[in-house]
């Protein structure tokens, strides 16, 4: 049986934590002087008799969570977190519809940066810190978050762990689970400062600079310019925004370790090797292209190319320019990228890049297989035999990840204009990229979609963020079997 008294206690504390950030917002609020104080404050009043409630009043026998536990935990957790975070938009009246309310929180949560948004410069500054903060609490993960103090609770935190953070790359952190998570939020933070430092130097202020650093680390975004980036029409925030989102989209793992010295365990990785050379060689063509088109001089090409590429496979969806008006075999590259996503271990979405590598992998070594039926040939990561069960995960999630884009897009066809619209909001949705193509392309939002609509993206947002099998689990039979 699932032990609903333990994960009622541990949401309790999560939402405490999130009271606090709502806090954060109140004084934003106030320095800023404008009216949506009132509302962060009444939603971190509301947050955290909530939290309280449910820590202290549920008691505890048994602190021991069972893996369907921690399954059925982060799911929750994601949901209730977002159900809290729409608030403030609610009760301040920028959002007052409920399903925009929690398609915009459930965006920013799972770091997808899609938005019902029309006018983002109207919002208050407290409004638009919270949809930047929102990206980057979720960019490593709220369990994430958490994990890092579970230690002193005397909680295992593991099945958390690979509940919301699922994959086939876990043991290529370079430090013991017990501190990663600690580790992984120090690295993230002092990423994030830096990354506002440099922002500064280009002419952003203070609020602009904190804002998009939340969300490019996060690779979330979200922008406090409807324009997003090509607000500022700056080379140098360009080049500032694609280097950290290119970091965003690295295994953290391994980025600490080339940090702390070992860069050689970077660049001999199969799956960094393979990411660099899909941003590289997709940049170069779309560049190349745009140039031979007279989109702008060879500089301005390259960089609207490797911009575009960057913030899309690491699914950002920061934007520079509208991709929309470019030539449909470029456009058709950046809608590929849209599947693949970057580095496991990362911030960013899609089926990341080490499972496109093994399976790629798997395929040539299948086909030597028939030519070698005797043979025992294997499939092989950065030179070690990859285990069948692992590569078995590897197939079925890219299945049901097919399985999904193939029904959503079906369920969005009827609720859109077109194919390409339906195709893009949901692989969108799914990988956490934010922007698509045709009526949710990158100077678009969501807004004109219909409530069902809205809401049904928002779930493949979770669904997507928690890597499908997270969340289709608990649609299964067995899962609720004692």
């Amino acid at each position: 049986m699932i032990n609903f008294r333990f994960i009622a206690n541990l949401m309790g504390r999560l939402l405490l934590i999130e009271s606090a950030f709502l806090l954060l917002c109140v004084l934003i609020a106030l320095i800023y002087g404008e009216h949506d104080a009132s509302a962060f404050f009444y939603t971190s009043l509301i947050t955290m008799s909530a939290g309280f409630l449910l820590s202290k009043l549920i008691k505890i026998k048994d602190r021991v969570l069972a893996k369907k536990d921690g399954y059925f935990m982060v799911t929750m957790v994601w949901i209730i977190f977002s159900l809290f975070g729409s608030l403030p938009y609610m009760i301040g009246n920028t959002i007052p519809s409920f399903a925009d309310a929690f398609f915009e929180t459930m965006s920013g949560f799972t770091t997808t940066g899609s938005s019902i948004l029309n006018h983002v410069e109207a919002l208050p500054h407290a409004t638009l810190f919270w949809r930047s903060l929102t990206q980057w609490l979720g960019g490593l993960g709220i369990i994430m978050l958490f994990i890092a103090i579970l230690p002193s609770l005397g909680i295992e935190g593991r099945d958390l762990y690979v509940a919301e953070v699922p994959g086939p790359t876990h043991n290529k952190t370079s430090f013991t689970f017990t501190s990663s998570a600690r580790q992984m939020w120090i690295l993230y933070t002092i990423l994030t400062l830096l990354q506002t430092l440099l922002l500064l130097f280009g002419g952003m202020n203070l609020f602009d600079g904190i804002c998009h650093a939340f969300t490019t680390m996060a690779t979330g975004g979200f922008s406090t310019k409807q324009n997003s980036i090509a607000y500022w029409d700056s080379a140098y925030i360009q080049y500032v925004i694609i280097i950290f989102t290119f970091m965003a989209g690295t295994n953290f793992g391994l980025l600490h370790t080339a940090i702390r010295g070992n860069w050689r365990k970077l660049i001999q990785d199969n799956e960094f090797q393979l990411y660099f050379t899909i941003v590289l060689l997709a940049s170069v063509v779309i560049g190349v292209g745009l140039y031979v088109i007279g989109w702008a001089d060879f500089e301005k090409s390259m960089r609207d190319a490797t911009f575009q590429v960057v913030t899309l496979i690491t699914t950002t969806g920061f934007a520079t320019a509208d991709y929309l008006l470019w030539p449909p075999l470029l456009g058709l590259i950046l809608f590929l990228l849209l599947f693949v996503g970057a580095s496991a271990g990362s911030t960013a979405g899609g089926m990341k890049v080490v499972r496109v590598y093994l399976l790629f992998k798997n395929s040539f070594v299948e086909l030597k297989r028939i030519i070698h039926p005797n043979g025992i040939i294997n499939v092989k990561y950065n030179n070690k035999s990859v285990h069948p069960n692992i590569m078995t995960g590897i197939m079925a999630f890219a299945i049901l990840f097919m399985i999904v884009f193939t029904i959503g897009s079906l369920i969005m066809t009827i609720f859109t204009e077109d194919i390409i619209t339906a195709c893009s909001a949901v692989v969108s949705s799914m990988s956490n990229v934010g922007p698509g193509f045709g009526s949710v392309g990158p100077m678009f939002s969501y807004a004109h979609l219909n409530d069902f609509a809205k809401l049904f993206l928002a779930f493949l947002m979770l669904v997507g963020r928690l890597e499908i099998f997270t969340v289709m689990v608990l649609f299964t039979k067995a899962f609720w079997r004692k």
